[in-house]
């Protein structure tokens, strides 16, 4: 099993109502849930470790993820309320107001983290669970503890909005980015990660030498690189669709590269540290024909495999 660790939660979209004035729809989402949802419409034996809550957005969650056969019993569930994100769009771009304060995934702390099954056999972590305290900490302790025995996938999706102080988040995700096996930046993470005046290529093999086996470039419009621990690049451009719009397409292109790298049997330590250029073309292009479908409908609504 695949288990994705992070952030569920709600988009609440503004929507027309009868009257002409916006309403807002709540849609489920977070980046995190969006990997664990397209790894299970992949075929993939999926499971989601994350804080929800029993209120009515909790159990939307929660049918959403099971609906989409992904295993929920090593959620955390309690009373504190779901994340809401209030979306907000000015001449197509999206601004958000979050409401996360004592909610049920905001303050998962380390000590509510279950035993995980032997069944479990990669962990995946990212986005803005990362980012926000108590419950990044606790995603960051549960990685040192069973980081040593399962592969690691990790995708900061950093947002700066969410980092309230810069130097602890760095040092955290600098902890994590250590243990981790496989490493996915954008070119906008990788450049906040080193703002210093290198190359991309220069701040890659900063990042490897850190220990990842695996680091993974995305650049949008411009496809993906792959390199490997021995400097070894591999280049996939992006699949060429009729855009609708990029919700959720990170989040899927992390999944079609999981899902591809478990179907070759691929998605563990000692095969990572020797993965061969032509395995890693075929999980990068997973990655891309899998994100590609999600780009072109609305929201994050990864394909189910028979899509494909």
């Amino acid at each position: 099993m695949i288990l994705c660790c992070g952030e569920a939660l709600i988009d609440m979209i503004p929507t027309p109502t009868e009257t002409g004035s916006d309403g807002f729809v709540p849609h489920s989402g977070g980046a995190i849930f969006n990997t664990a949802i397209a790894l299970g419409r992949l075929g993939v034996q999926t499971g989601m470790l994350t804080g929800l809550s029993t209120d009515m957005f909790g159990q939307q969650l929660t049918d959403a993820l099971k609906s989409s056969h992904v295993d929920t019993s090593l959620v955390v569930t309690t009373e504190r309320p779901t994340t809401l994100a209030f979306v907000r769009l000015l001449n197509g771009h999206a601004t958000y107001s979050f409401f996360d304060e004592n909610t049920a995934g905001r303050m998962l702390q380390f000590g509510d983290m279950p035993q995980l099954p032997d069944e479990v056999s990669a962990l995946y972590f990212g986005g803005i669970s990362l980012a926000c305290e108590p419950g990044a900490e606790a995603y960051a302790s549960l990685l040192e503890r069973e980081g040593d025995r399962r592969v690691v996938m990790l995708d900061p999706n950093i947002r700066p909005g969410f980092i309230k102080d810069i130097e602890r988040y760095r040092a955290r995700l600098d902890r994590m980015i250590a243990k981790s096996d496989i490493v996915k930046v954008s070119d906008e993470d990788l450049n906040w990660i080193l703002p210093s005046p290198l190359s991309l290529s220069e701040k890659v093999d900063c990042l490897l030498e850190k220990g990842p086996s695996v680091l993974i470039l995305t650049r949008g419009g411009e496809g993906a690189v792959g390199v490997l621990a021995d400097g070894t690049e591999v280049r996939v451009a992006a699949s060429r669709v009729e855009i609708t719009d990029t919700v959720g397409a990170g989040d899927t292109f992390n999944a079609g590269v999981l899902a591809k790298l478990s179907e070759l049997g691929l998605l563990r330590k000692p095969e990572l540290s020797v993965l061969s250029a032509e395995a890693l073309e075929a999980a990068l292009k997973h990655g891309a024909k899998v994100a590609a479908v999600t780009v072109s409908r609305a929201g994050a609504n990864p394909p189910w495999a028979g899509e494909l």
